[in-house]
């Protein structure tokens, strides 16, 4: 017979694991489609580098031509395209690439053999295959409304986690079986709850840190936690120029490609005068006289007072850099490298080469491609296990909620700290809450149906 403490834990258990149901049934298709798109984009090097071979690699020549003749290789094609980006080579045997915006308003990359300046080959930015995977990865192809889903489902995803661990907790089994690996023997209902339990438990961390590690860059959690970078002095910091503090307040991200450090910092501006211009030569010579990691991409100036912005994304967060400079004297008006991030911007930064396989190589990438084949399979084994006990009928199979349940003063307070870490959570559990009490409760028919 239990005993007082377990008989006081059983509606708690059983309120925990309806949540728990509610959440895996309407948040695991997303999940389950983040896992397999992360998983492919983690190979984006290899991948890209089979399917567009003939665009990326050259035959190694004696001579490099410089930049701005390579560019004017490409206006002779493209007489009425704006250059908006130049990417130098990242080893001696790749292209070149030239960003440009079609006078029909279309984004082009078109890439250059930098011995002979022939234009080999271009893509549409917008029908990139890994492109489109990330697209679909980050914000399901669908915008804000998309980012914001999928930030929900990550958020969600960790009170899957936390709930799942207070289910899988041993209250009274014994030894290693049915906790730390699966039962075999027991009948289907425990293999199947340990085919999902155990490996859940096992995955959990890494999971989590998945999940950490991807939110910066949603819409919502990711601008919040970077004006908190901000506010605090943790993100980037706040004198970091080579004259005046800008007073624009234009951010990198929106006229640039630029680290997720280096999103929300100001843009400096050019100091108009009668000079000329720079040339691509003189800002690709700066950017390599300061060591910028190879592989850089240089922005070109967004009107008179616009700036070059050059910005690097290498394998290591530790190589990160963003650089402006002005587009008349050459001045470096800003230089901003890992070592002047602030530790959270340090922590984010290192975090995000790891979410996407780059930190570590190839044993990077295997790592994480076996955490999302696990939330697959995780996942798969929760469906199994809810058809199983499914109910005949049109019911929806989900545990029933213990009469007269009251919410301890723990789980409110564990409740409450979710709601504020993870806001659009926090506000979609209220609104299912209101919709459980006001709407569902007093329809008889959804009631019964819902469980």
């Amino acid at each position: 017979m239990p005993s007082g403490e377990d008989r006081r834990s059983l509606p708690l258990f059983a309120a925990i694991w309806r949540w728990h149901f509610y959440a895996g049934i309407f948040f695991t298709p997303f999940l389950v489609m983040l896992a397999v798109t992360g998983g492919i984009y983690l190979f984006k090097p290899q991948i890209e580098s089979v399917l567009y071979k003939d665009l990326f690699f050259v035959s190694e020549g004696k001579k490099l031509e410089t930049p701005s003749q390579q560019i004017d290789r490409v206006k002779s094609s493209f007489p009425d395209a704006e250059i908006i980006r130049y990417k130098l080579p990242l080893e001696a045997n790749r292209t070149s690439e030239v960003g440009l915006v079609t006078a029909e308003g279309e984004s082009r990359t078109l890439f250059v053999n930098p011995y002979n300046g022939k234009v080999v080959g271009q893509l549409k930015d917008d029908q990139r295959l890994m492109d489109q995977i990330e697209q679909l990865h980050g914000e399901l192809m669908a915008g804000t409304i998309g980012d914001r889903l999928v930030e929900l489902a990550a958020c969600w995803a960790m009170i899957l986690l936390i709930t799942g661990a207070y289910l899988w907790w041993p209250r009274h089994r014994k030894g290693i079986f049915g906790t730390f690996l699966p039962r075999l023997k027991q009948g289907k209902r425990a293999f199947w709850r340990d085919l999902h339990a155990v490996p859940a438990f096992w995955l959990s961390l890494f999971i989590a840190f998945l999940i950490l590690t991807g939110l910066p860059w949603s819409g919502f959690w990711g601008e919040q936690l970077q004006k908190i970078g901000t506010a605090t002095q943790t993100g980037y910091p706040a004198s970091l120029w080579g004259g005046d503090k800008p007073e624009s307040t234009i951010p990198a991200k929106d006229v640039a490609d630029v680290p997720w450090a280096a999103e929300q910092q100001p843009v400096p501006r050019s100091k108009a005068t009668l000079a000329s211009p720079l040339s691509i030569d003189q800002v690709v010579n700066i950017a390599d006289s300061r060591g910028i990691h190879p592989g850089y991409n240089v922005t070109f100036p967004e009107g008179a007072k616009g700036v070059y912005t050059v910005s690097v994304f290498p394998d290591k967060s530790v190589d990160e850099a963003t650089m402006h400079i002005d587009q008349y004297s050459g001045k470096v008006l800003g230089d901003y490298r890992f070592r002047d991030y602030g530790p959270l911007a340090k922590i984010i930064a290192t975090g995000i080469t790891l979410h996407k396989g780059t930190h570590y190589g190839l044993p990077n990438q295997i790592a994480g491609l076996l955490v999302c084949l696990g939330i697959v399979g995780i996942a798969i084994t929760g469906i199994v296990m809810w058809w199983k006990r499914k109910p005949s009928g049109n019911r929806l199979g989900a545990p029933p909620l213990p009469k007269n349940f009251r919410m301890v003063k723990g789980v409110g307070i564990l409740v409450a700290v979710l709601g504020i870490l993870f806001p659009l959570a926090g506000c979609s559990l209220l609104l299912v809450l209101l919709l459980d009490r006001l709407v569902i409760r007093k329809i008889p028919r959804m009631k019964q149906w819902l469980g």
